[in-house]
């Protein structure tokens, strides 16, 4: 299928919705550039699944707007606004062909039979489900229903295309597969995509760019590896990803944040800018090596170790060297 490029520029300005004195967006405002994956993320209740309804169409919002590539989009019904939904559930009818469920929102929009079978084949053929149009939805896996789903969203055309929680029904290694597999339908249709998960790592596997969400408010926005590595405060750099908050050292008032595989161990810690005493409290095995978990100061540190790693043999209760370099050390304002 040759699907044209899909994206389009998105801009939230200043969103809010209220339900009675619940605020669940406050104030939102958010760029998405034409072609990005952006994923909403954050926990239950930060507004994320709220903020992604409101680009649909589904809620009304009490301030604000929402543009797409220029165009309010605030006054125009669900069914005009050109928008792909994936949800966590499938959604497709049960007592039609995988071919009808995809040729669903064609139908209703009067194309020709033509050009349906057309755009149904060549959306298929996208998720890699060629030879699966006569089947029925209780005939397939559950990720086979969810590239259904997928296909449905993208064969209209969307301007931008909006997933909700998608892979979230899905066990561990299918998701992992799913996420490459939309991985390269991004890169290969070009589709501006916003995506609301929960996972962190989701979120930086899939993503261009993350709007971290917590009670109604982006916390940051950002590419992944900004968010990550120059998180804009501590509840940033505690969410997106393990994070040990250590003492400074040296003398020096506060705590530095540092990440478990930047944070330094025995042998290794030795010649370290900064080095701090600990007790070994567990060690774990994780196949690729070591989660050391070790007690500094009355704060739990993790470590991650190569297998071979020697501290890694130390006793429950072994006194080790706790390190790490200034320049992986993340500090916040008061």
């Amino acid at each position: 299928m040759s699907i044209r490029h899909l994206g389009k520029p998105v801009r939230i300005e200043g969103v809010r919705k209220a339900y009675g004195a619940a605020v669940a967006l406050d104030g939102i405002s958010l760029d998405i550039a034409p072609g990005e994956f952006c994923t909403l993320l954050g926990a239950s209740g930060s507004g994320k699944t709220t903020l992604l309804k409101a680009l649909a169409g589904f809620e009304t919002c009490d301030a604000g707007s929402i543009l797409v590539d220029g165009r309010d989009i605030g006054p125009v019904p669900v069914s005009r606004r050109n928008i792909g939904m994936v949800f966590q559930n499938y959604a497709l009818f049960p007592h039609m062909t995988v071919a009808r469920n995809v040729a669903f929102g064609l139908e209703m929009r009067g194309l020709s039979r033509a050009e349906i079978g057309r755009r149904v084949d060549g959306a298929l053929a996208l998720v890699s489900l060629e030879g699966y149009a006569g089947r029925f939805p209780r005939e397939l896996s559950g990720g086979q229903q969810q590239r259904v789903a997928l296909a449905r969203a993208l064969v209209i055309e969307p301007d931008i295309l909006l997933m909700d929680e998608p892979l979230g029904a899905l066990d561990k290694n299918l998701r992992q597969a799913i996420q490459q597999q939309l991985r390269d339908l991004h890169q290969a249709i070009g589709a501006t995509i916003v995506y609301v998960t929960h996972d962190q790592e989701e979120a930086l596997f899939l993503s261009d760019r993350i709007a971290l969400m917590d009670r109604g408010r982006i916390i940051q926005a950002g590419a992944p590896e900004d968010l990550y590595f120059k998180p804009a405060n501590r509840f940033v750099a505690g969410f997106l990803g393990e994070c040990n908050f250590i003492p400074a050292g040296d003398g020096r008032p506060g705590e530095v944040a540092v990440r478990p595989e930047r944070t330094l161990l025995g042998h290794a810690a030795a010649a370290a800018e900064v080095r701090l005493g600990g007790q070994i409290r567990s060690v774990v095995f994780t196949g690729t090596g070591y989660r050391v978990i070790v007690d500094v100061a009355g704060r739990v540190v993790t470590a991650l170790t190569d297998s071979d790693d020697k501290v890694a043999r130390l006793p429950p209760g072994s006194d080790v060297i706790v390190g790490f370099e200034r320049r992986h050390a993340m500090t916040f304002a008061a």
